[in-house]
């Protein structure tokens, strides 16, 4: 198996959203803001090659929105899915999986396109399996109105139209036979069902944190985003997982952190606090 991190492209989202309940001259200090409130963020993807399976997680926010959507989030930087597949070798007919952590549009608007006019959206991936679990896709095709702005028919209306889509049955919250070297958590705080994989890799425990933990400037436990459908439960979700992470070393992969790809955590007299944090290879090498 190898794993590679993929950023797909950063973006910017308002702070006290980000934050919740935390005060601005809090988490400024480790996510400053600009004149507009907003804090960078990254769409970071991984790709795991594992034999004749190549797995993508998550797929960033995708090409085929309006301007006008776009200037909502400030995109910025030089990153793509598209150049940081051709960077590693590869291209996107290539994937035969694509594992969507949860159907925000941040998180799977890059698993749909335009064909070549622009008549029809069709999947990005044409090789690949898409996979969810049933009651988050039936949570995002009839959403609540607090996270329709989050889920996008486009986005998730043309997985299920192409026959590409496949479940993952969720047995409580935690499912161990998904994949070789590979399990997945089921967290319920953010949005219903959020997949959060477990990745057995050279020895350790990675884990792909989602929103889950956004960033290493999440890690304390009122750290919770103002977009978490049951804060309250994110609460305790967090603080069960961040436990079991500092008790086994888990290395946290951060799918929104703009400037660390991965960090581990420790337990401390104030709970469970960052320990180190650095690349990708900074963990694992080269």
């Amino acid at each position: 198996m190898k794993i590679y991190p993929l950023n797909t492209g950063n973006f910017k989202l308002d702070g006290g959203a980000m934050f919740g309940v935390v005060p601005k001259s809090i988490w400024t200090r480790t996510n400053p803001a600009d004149e507009k409130n907003m804090c960078s963020w990254a769409m970071r993807s991984m790709l795991i090659e594992d034999g004749e399976r190549l797995m993508l997680i998550d797929t960033g926010i995708g090409e085929k929105q309006s301007e006008k959507f776009y200037s909502y989030y400030f995109l910025h930087g030089e990153d793509s899915l598209d150049g940081n597949l051709a960077k590693l070798g590869f291209h996107r007919d290539q994937i035969t999986d694509v594992f969507l952590t949860h159907l925000h549009f941040d998180h799977c608007g890059g698993a749909i396109q335009y064909n070549e006019d622009r008549s029809l959206l069709i999947p990005a991936f044409k090789n690949a399996h898409y996979w969810s679990t049933a009651n988050h896709w039936e949570w995002s095709s009839n959403p609540n109105p607090r996270e329709k702005a989050s889920f996008l028919k486009e986005n998730i209306n043309p997985i299920e139209a192409s026959g590409q889509l496949q479940f993952i049955e969720r047995v409580g919250d935690f499912t161990t036979n998904s994949f070789d070297d590979f399990s997945v958590f089921f967290a319920d705080g953010h949005t219903e069902s959020q997949m959060i994989p477990h990745i057995q890799y050279k020895g350790k425990t990675l884990v792909f944190m989602a929103d889950l933990l956004p960033s290493t400037g999440h890690i304390p436990l009122p750290y919770v985003m103002g977009y978490d459908t049951r804060p309250l439960l994110t609460l305790s979700e967090k603080e069960k997982f961040l436990h079991q992470a500092a008790d086994n070393d888990y290395v946290l992969f951060l799918e929104h952190d703009s400037v660390s790809e991965c960090c581990t955590v420790q337990h401390t007299e104030k709970g469970v606090r960052l320990k180190e944090k650095g690349s990708f290879s900074d963990f694992f090498g080269s």
